[in-house]
């Protein structure tokens, strides 16, 4: 792929350089030192992708990259030297249209890059997402069978599963603004995002919900009331009980966390049924899942597309008649409400 470096510190455009420079698999299609450069050279000679700074003189990386996705749209990879200062700068770009976020390479003090290795696989990650390159193994996978046991959530609380990639952050934001304080149902979210910036997520989504919002943990039950986010770099799924765990399995999908991986277990463990909403996102991940979901009875929402950042995973669930109901942002908190607020009874 062509790679565009943006960014104003020298170290910094050098790590870069190099990483991109000895892959061995792309090239630096140009360099800039600010957001407003980064615009201009983009309408001049359009990069497969870009590597966005955040915190820059003249724009900074988050009115460069609204900018650069309204006027010249393109993959964009926001790299930051730090996840905790600047995550909230992180999101807003994210809810632009940024495709995922990484840590900036340094140069250690024998002059190797340390991180290169780790920005290369997301930039291998983002390749396969627009198209320029394959993933490492098969698409198609097979969920894992677990005995039946008692039921964890007796009270069959309806569980409201979100997927969200391409613009995901500000979606998610405005969806559990919508929800109130007083919402009778448990959420869980898989968000296409680098579990270093997961916590901060949560953190960010957390001063926006009236619901608390936190990583979900390893083991827990999902709780009415409460917003729980995949925070690692495995899937986070649905066991027998209605218990979430985590699992590197199935190991040949792209997207770790999957949506599908989680659609799918909630459709086979989850008792107490529920909405399945899948938002803004590039590719397709959650669209089979969804379906899956709709068979067995759920209710399902896709956002539609002139509110989509990325109009690809809603668009696949559409496709496959996944969603039964397809809504603009601001719709989707109150559909989801109306069907919660009286579930259908257990069976």
């Amino acid at each position: 792929m062509r790679i565009a470096i943006v960014n104003d510190m020298a170290l910094a455009v050098e790590a870069l350089r190099r990483v991109v420079s000895q892959s061995g698999e792309h090239e630096v299609a140009w360099m800039a030192r600010d957001g407003e450069e980064a615009v201009r050279r983009c309408k001049e000679d359009l990069p497969d992708l870009v590597l966005m700074d955040l915190v820059m003189p003249v724009m900074d990386g988050v009115e460069a990259t609204r900018r650069i996705m309204e006027e010249t749209p393109c993959a964009i990879l926001i790299v930051t030297a730090s996840v905790t200062t600047h995550g909230e700068l992180v999101y807003e770009a994210m809810g632009h249209g940024a495709l995922d976020a990484a840590v900036t390479p340094t140069l250690g003090p024998d002059g190797n890059v340390e991180g290169g290795r780790a920005l290369l696989d997301k930039i291998a990650h983002v390749g396969y997402i627009i198209g320029h390159r394959s993933p490492r193994s098969g698409s198609g996978y097979t969920l894992p069978s677990f005995p039946a046991t008692r039921t964890a959530n007796p009270s069959h609380t309806p569980l409201v599963a979100v997927g969200a990639s391409t613009g995901g952050p500000q979606a998610l934001a405005a969806l559990l603004s919508g929800f109130g304080a007083d919402f009778p149902a448990a959420v869980v979210i898989v968000q296409h995002v680098d579990p270093d910036f997961a916590a901060g997520l949560a953190d960010w989504l957390d001063h926006r919900s009236e619901l608390p919002v936190r990583l979900a943990a390893h083991r827990e039950v999902p709780q009415a009331g409460e917003v729980l986010i995949a925070g690692r770099d495995e899937h986070l799924c649905v066991r027998p009980g209605g218990i979430l765990a985590y699992d590197p399995e199935p190991s040949n999908l792209i997207n770790r966390p999957s949506v599908d991986v989680l659609f799918d277990s909630a459709a086979d463990y989850w008792h107490g049924g529920g909405v399945g909403v899948l938002l803004t996102g590039m590719g397709r991940d959650g669209a089979e899942g969804m379906l899956a979901l709709r068979r067995k009875g759920w209710h399902t929402i896709a956002q539609d597309e002139s509110t989509s950042v990325v109009y690809g995973m809603p668009k696949a669930a559409v496709t496959l008649k996944a969603a039964c109901e397809v809504l603009p942002l601001s719709a989707i908190a109150a559909a989801v409400k109306a069907r919660v607020m009286t579930p259908p009874a257990a069976t």
